[in-house]
């Protein structure tokens, strides 16, 4: 694929995968093969994180339409082959989180898809997209498990710096565009619609009591964390992909 040309996005805006879409693929191995080995160019180039989920939930029969949005991966990286993750001196005396969920995105089962990206300062240390386990009722719910995962994940990340003596004494923000997923948050009163996700509302709540977490509300033009659940415009996403510090490195390694 040498010869192709580059595309300006890992993802297709109205893309939508499912699993009996296409006729099968003659080589399932080499699709198998490619989708391995960009899981773990995902460990410097979080702006293909969703592309390659997306490609994933299709490994145990690809079909001709995974196979194109795989090789559309490709032709992104081509384009981009001197990006990658930048990492920058700076103050880290506090942690900052993104959060955001595709509602019922995946065509198939009706689960959302969640994504998050977690900054140490300034520099980005933690990024994830996941389908939900378990259908959501409501987009406030998909939200809400979505800001429960991510207060889980800042816990673990305090406690590990914690134990290399670096303690972060601010409180966490985690910002989400879901105004009732905030309200939520903050509000200590049980409503009935929200019984069956108990055990999240209360290990959130529990926490911004304590004032160890602040959970605030974000516009979805500043939503960093919509690169992780969706495609998005060639505009938008190159402005999100610089957010995540994602970019061309002006210095080399003596190895090139």
């Amino acid at each position: 694929m040498e010869d192709y040309k580059p595309v300006a996005t890992p993802v297709d805006v109205n893309s939508k995968l499912t699993a009996e879409c296409g006729e099968k693929i003659h080589n399932p191995t080499e699709y198998r093969s490619l989708a391995g080995a960009m899981q773990y160019l995902t460990f410097t180039r979080p702006d293909i994180t969703y592309a390659v989920q997306q490609i994933c939930l299709f490994m145990h029969n690809p079909r001709v339409p995974h196979y194109q949005a795989l090789k559309r991966v490709i032709r992104y990286l081509q384009g981009t082959l001197t990006h990658g993750l930048q990492l920058y001196r700076g103050t880290i005396g506090s942690l900052t989180a993104y959060t955001d969920s595709d509602w019922a995105g995946c065509s198939d089962t009706r689960r959302s898809t969640l994504g998050y990206c977690v900054y140490l300062g300034e520099n980005l240390i933690s990024w994830s997209s996941k389908r939900q386990q378990t259908v959501s009722r409501s987009s406030v719910e998909s939200e809400y498990k979505g800001v429960a995962n991510m207060v889980a994940e800042t816990c673990w990340i305090k406690n590990l710096l914690l134990e290399m003596h670096i303690p972060i004494r601010s409180a966490t923000l985690v910002y989400c565009d879901n105004i009732s997923a905030i309200y939520l948050s903050n509000n200590l009163i049980q409503h009935q619609r929200t019984k069956h996700i108990e055990i999240d509302l209360h290990f959130v709540r529990e926490k911004v009591c304590l004032g160890q977490v602040k959970v605030l509300h974000v516009p979805s033009s500043l939503q960093f964390a919509d690169i992780f659940t969706k495609g998005l415009p060639t505009m938008l996403f190159n402005e999100f992909r610089s957010s995540l510090t994602v970019r061309c490195s002006d210095d080399f390694t003596a190895g090139g």
